[in-house]
């Protein structure tokens, strides 16, 4: 639940966001996720989404996440929730977002959202990377910027969150070396391609679909990377409709051998995680090093 305090303070936020008096009439519970208590909030201006968190391992989490959405929603590209606000109170956080109702699926809805896919990955930069680090989950997402996609994905990604589960006694010490072992064949295996713009959490729980029946993303882990790895984050958790990916194809081909990169691209997600949610996935991971012996 939401406390009174709390509600009262929003209420308040609304009128200054609004520049007139908005009160929340009610509130529901929204379920599914594993990190932040959600709502949607019923207003006299409308409905609004809130995540709300006891900040103990992030306190600028939603402002980064906040940040992201409106580099996506900038696009052009694909919907986004826009962002209202967000803040802190009695050791809460809080990010009040735009609401999205939930819709049906067009007919088209594969294939648009495929299209809107590739349209955002053209977006690109000189660097892979960020101008600033976020979150994926509750896990600080480091972004600091490379020349190439290898250096960035070994530096910035794996090697870390590798280290980390290492030290947590997730991962052997032979699993440790087979990452790095694996993080210096990079250059090899990974074609040259400029950047693209990442969701960088792209899977079926961080998509609806809205009242036009087109897909609407959020929740994002954003930055400058290899494309391919929202493909292969897509992949992860069981896939999109094939049509999602023909689509894409069709507007912006992959790079040749991309299905044989898959495993390497989910490699990051999976240490992710591990780190998480623990040893369920400690064997995916071993499959994955496996693979790239």
């Amino acid at each position: 639940m939401l406390h009174a305090a709390l509600l009262e303070h929003l209420q308040q936020r609304f009128t200054d966001f609004f520049s007139s008096p908005t009160s929340i009439h009610q509130y529901k519970a929204v379920y599914g996720g594993d990190i932040n208590r959600c709502f949607v909030l019923e207003t006299n201006k409308g409905n609004f989404f809130i995540k709300v968190n006891a900040s103990i391992f992030g306190l600028d989490m939603f402002e980064k996440e906040a940040r992201g959405l409106i580099q996506l929603a900038d696009t052009g590209t694909i919907k986004v929730p826009r962002p209202l606000f967000d803040g802190k109170f009695n050791q809460q956080i809080f990010l009040v977002i735009e609401y999205i109702q939930p819709g049906q699926m067009s007919k088209h809805f594969w294939e648009g959202f495929g299209e809107s896919l590739s349209r955002l990955h053209h977006k690109s930069e000189d660097m892979f990377g960020l101008g600033y680090n976020n979150y994926i989950g509750k896990l600080v997402q480091p972004n600091h910027q490379h020349n190439s996609w290898a250096d960035f994905y070994a530096t910035e990604r794996i090697l870390p969150l590798a280290r980390k589960a290492h030290e947590k006694g997730m991962l052997e010490a032979e699993h440790l070396t087979a990452i790095e072992q694996i993080c210096n064949k990079l250059h090899g295996i990974f074609p040259e391609e400029k950047t693209s713009l990442l969701h960088g959490d792209l899977w079926n729980g961080n998509f609806i679909t809205d009242t036009d029946g087109q897909a609407a993303i959020f929740d994002p882990a954003l930055y400058f990377g290899n494309r391919e790895m929202d493909i292969g984050m897509s992949l992860l958790f069981g896939g999109f409709d094939s049509i999602f990916y023909e689509a894409y194809e069709h507007h912006f081909p992959l790079q040749p051998g991309w299905r044989q990169r898959v495993a390497l691209c989910q490699l990051y997600p999976l240490l992710v995680h591990l780190l998480l949610f623990g040893g369920s996935y400690r064997e995916r991971v071993v499959e994955t090093l496996n693979q790239y012996k």
